[in-house]
């Protein structure tokens, strides 16, 4: 069970933390917990740091951020204690969870879990705080912002858990984001694939690195909501949203929707090099130097060549790191040869996503006649084996998102869901 920093905000919550893990020991299950700091702990903490050293020295700055999990792994398994269950704290480096040292963004390389599933078998409920570890150098490592997922599923993994059930401020994993469309509605099962896909496209759920490591490691993960009442049914009782692999799905019998979810992203801005020379490696000297800063680059568009040969090379990147791409052109312009840069930060991204795209034809044909019907104009596509990407006018967004939403019968009263 992982419970985040909204569920875990001030004692009241905890006790109410602590009584659905009360409740799912009681109905005889084995135990282990991880929590996240309580809400807004980490950036308090993190805002100390910096304030003591803008130059902090990671391993030092992981000390001081490591312990908003610890202060709430130790109320929570005092709270527990209160209840009168048995529960105890164990830290990162006392399980022990192995990472490498890269201090602020460690990756965890083993765990070595024994003791701690010996004193579970005893009865003991094990509270873990999540985004810490040990590192090879033998000091306190975080696993980066939003790593209590990571440490949930990596914890699961070496416990080898029936479920991993993931505590949040939401019941679930949505068609698309409630905010924007009222219809959307809750989904039963989603494959590993359908919400790497919708994480990296905007849906905030759960972090990317967490569902890459449950579909690595075989963990099923269910999302669910803490703010529940005590009489709500256990989550033994699936109420949430199960994150499986594809056989299992198909096994769960359930209908196949072509389309499982609706993403948006406004963190995207368009870049086009003009009159950039159409010959053999062009494309490979705009590229190169955003790689090696480290600049993600998505969407790419290689216009048909103009009759001189040149070519018009369009593509996105983050919007945060719009400037640093601008920068790094012009400094490339005279190997690169194009004639001027062309950009646009008011763009969004909507991605369609479903595992059903790979064995039914159209799917993409309804997305684009469906903006085209209502105005939208796409500005670039780009495609995975289960995904569609469009980019478009950022104030055309939610229209987007509603739009889509009711093509593929998405609409939580609609006859085809």
């Amino acid at each position: 069970m992982k419970f985040g920093g909204t569920s875990m905000a001030g004692t009241e919550r905890i006790r109410r933390v602590a009584n659905i893990v009360r409740r799912q020991q009681a109905a005889g299950h084995e135990v282990a917990v991880v929590v996240s700091a309580m809400a807004g702990e980490t950036d308090r903490l993190v805002n100390f740091c910096r304030e003591a050293n803008p130059l902090y020295d990671p391993a030092e700055y992981d000390v001081v951020v490591a312990a908003g999990e610890q202060i709430t792994s130790g109320l929570l398994a005092l709270t527990l204690q209160a209840l009168g269950c048995k529960a105890r704290s164990w830290l990162g480096w006392q399980v022990p969870i192995h990472t490498d040292t890269a201090h602020a963004k460690a990756r965890i390389t083993d765990i070595d879990a024994q003791a701690m599933m010996d004193s579970m078998a005893a009865g003991e409920i094990a509270v873990i705080p999540g985004f810490q570890g040990i590192a090879d150098d033998g000091r306190v490592a975080t696993l980066g912002r939003g790593g209590s997922d990571t440490s949930a599923v990596a914890v699961a993994a070496a416990v080898k858990a029936d479920r991993c059930d993931i505590y949040t401020d939401v019941d679930g994993v949505y068609t698309t984001d409630p905010r924007i469309v009222a219809k959307a509605r809750k989904l039963k099962a989603v494959t590993f694939e359908e919400m790497l896909e919708l994480a990296s496209v905007g849906s905030k759920v759960l972090q990317t690195r967490s569902v890459s490591l449950a579909m690595k490691e075989g963990v099923r993960v269910q999302v669910l909501s803490s703010f529940v009442d005590d009489d709500a049914p256990l989550a033994d009782d699936l109420p949430g949203t199960l994150i499986v692999s594809d056989e299992e799905l198909e096994g769960l019998d359930m209908e196949s929707q072509l389309v499982t979810g609706i993403a948006a992203d406004k963190n995207e801005a368009k870049v086009i090099l003009t009159r950039v020379p159409d010959r053999p490696g062009a494309v490979a000297s705009v590229f190169t130097p955003l790689a090696a800063a480290n600049i993600n680059v998505d969407m790419i568009i290689q216009n048909v060549g103009r009759e001189k040969g040149e070519t018009d090379v369009t593509f996105t990147v983050p919007s945060a790191d719009l400037v640093r791409t601008q920068a790094l052109l012009e400094e490339a312009k005279p190997s690169i040869g194009f004639n001027r840069i062309i950009t646009d930060p008011k763009v969004a991204k909507i991605s369609i996503v479903g595992v059903g795209m790979r064995s039914h034809a159209g799917i993409a044909s309804t997305m684009f006649k469906s903006l085209a019907d209502r105005g939208i104009n796409i500005q670039a596509i780009s495609t995975s084996e289960i995904k569609v990407s469009v980019l478009i006018d950022e104030d055309e967004t939610e229209l987007a998102v509603r739009i889509l939403h009711t093509a593929y019968g998405l609409d939580v009263n609609d006859e085809a869901a």
